[in-house]
């Protein structure tokens, strides 16, 4: 079995507290998402809908959200 390695955001700080989304690919060439606070809950994406997910978080589609 291949380790997992989660990718956080460097915005987000590295204490434990600061909790992000994390982004990792798995031993199938998946991506993976999680929320760092919670570890267990993990989403499987097509790598294709992750890179419109994060071109539209860079353009601010999402912060009317926030």
């Amino acid at each position: 079995m291949t380790e997992i390695i989660w990718q956080k955001s460097s915005f987000s700080g590295p204490e434990p507290e600061n909790a992000c989304l994390e982004l990792a690919r798995d031993a199938a060439d998946r991506r993976l998402l999680r929320e760092s606070d919670e570890m267990a809950t993990v989403l499987t994406i097509d790598a294709d809908a992750l890179r419109a997910l994060l071109l539209a978080v860079k353009v601010g589609e999402f912060d009317h959200l926030t």
